[in-house]
């Protein structure tokens, strides 16, 4: 706009045959506009302001010589208005507007029109420029918002991955303890009661090897994350009643099993969780009990599943919280946070000496047909 402004209005000083002066001034300001120009970018608040100061000072010395020049002012002024701070912006174009129309009034322009000119252009240029400015801003606040909402959806992909990451560690831990660390408890027992028996060490070296196949077989479903080979072949039932009488046979307890005629085929997911619970509280009923009646339930309750294990063994104190090692203390809090995670729950009813009942409880959810 400076550019072709200016020279229009050299043409028209040239056809008025302006003189050599007017011709200087005009291309020498218009080397100081492109220099400054090509240097803003390097250039403080300091060397802006003597910058654009001198073009409208240039710019003023023209009109004074041809007010041909009086609209050249335009595009300077909202030149100040994009590259000095508001106050200098107002102030310099106050001033060279105040310039310009004493210089037309010197030379004849005295109408209203002709001070109402050159302070229209100054306040319109102003205002382009601040709005520009402004659009600049918060193009430039949209594009830092944008970024942030980005590196927030990332940090947040990152956290799901390592959430990913903690649940299966998780779950591979529950899994472990329900099946690995279960079959080798039974291994530990069962030697130890041939250490003691050699005269059915033979009948105990049997169950060994059971237990032992029953492990490796187990460890395989761990390592593919399949669902037990049991449940996924015909039901629950089957697993949860051989379980039972398993456990009933190793501590000589009188054993009763039921499940309701009326439950509903489950998914391979809550079956396998009330396989692994049952796993995991037969194998505490067997390893510390010393039950002479072990009773298991498997029926529905409104919208939930029930498991009920009840025995009449030695109980314990639901008070003690123990917490996990190496040596074992896991089970309970596994078990809870697998049900949790399956939005059911556990309950435990013992005291010292007055045996234990274990109710978990899951929603039902059918098997898709």
């Amino acid at each position: 706009m400076f550019v072709g402004l200016l020279g229009i209005a050299t043409g028209m000083a040239w056809h008025e045959q302006a003189g050599a002066l007017v011709y200087s001034l005009a291309a020498v300001l218009l080397v100081a506009f492109l220099a400054g120009m090509a240097a803003a970018d390097s250039m403080g608040v300091a060397g802006r302001l003597t910058w654009v100061s001198l073009l409208l000072l240039g710019n003023s010395a023209l009109v004074l010589l041809n007010d041909s020049f009086l609209w050249v002012a335009f595009p300077l002024w909202t030149l100040a208005g994009a590259v000095l701070p508001l106050l200098a912006s107002l102030l310099l174009t106050a001033t060279t507007a105040a310039l310009i129309i004493t210089v037309l009034a010197m030379t004849g322009g005295e109408s209203v029109a002709a001070a109402l000119g050159p302070l229209a252009g100054a306040a319109i240029a102003l205002g382009l420029a601040r709005g520009v400015q402004q659009f600049e801003h918060e193009a430039s606040e949209h594009r830092r918002l944008l970024d942030e909402v980005i590196r927030a959806q990332d940090e947040t992909a990152r956290l799901q991955r390592e959430a990913g990451v903690l649940s299966e560690r998780t779950r591979l831990a529950h899994d472990i303890h329900d099946t690995l660390a279960q079959a080798f408890s039974s291994l530990v027992l069962l030697s130890r009661a041939a250490r003691r028996d050699p005269a059915h060490a033979d009948h105990l070296l049997a169950q060994i090897e059971d237990a032992a196949a029953d492990g490796l077989a187990e460890s395989r479903r761990v390592v593919y994350a399949l669902a037990p080979e049991e449940t996924a072949a015909g039901g629950l039932a089957g697993p949860l009643r051989r379980l039972t009488e398993e456990t009933a046979a190793a501590i000589g307890a009188e054993v009763s099993f039921t499940v309701d005629p009326e439950l509903p085929n489950l998914t391979t997911t809550i079956e396998v969780a009330l396989l692994r619970a049952a796993q995991g509280t037969l194998a505490n009923v067997r390893q510390h009990s010393r039950a002479t009646r072990l009773a298991v339930e498997l029926a529905r309750s409104g919208d939930l599943v029930l498991l009920d294990i009840v025995d009449d063994g030695v109980g314990f104190d639901p008070g003690r919280q123990s917490r996990p090692t190496m040596e074992g203390g896991y089970g309970l809090k596994a078990l809870r946070e697998r049900l949790a995670n399956l939005g059911g729950g556990l309950t435990i009813e013992t005291e010292p000496g007055g045996g234990t009942a274990v109710s978990i409880q899951l929603p039902i959810t059918l098997e898709a047909s």
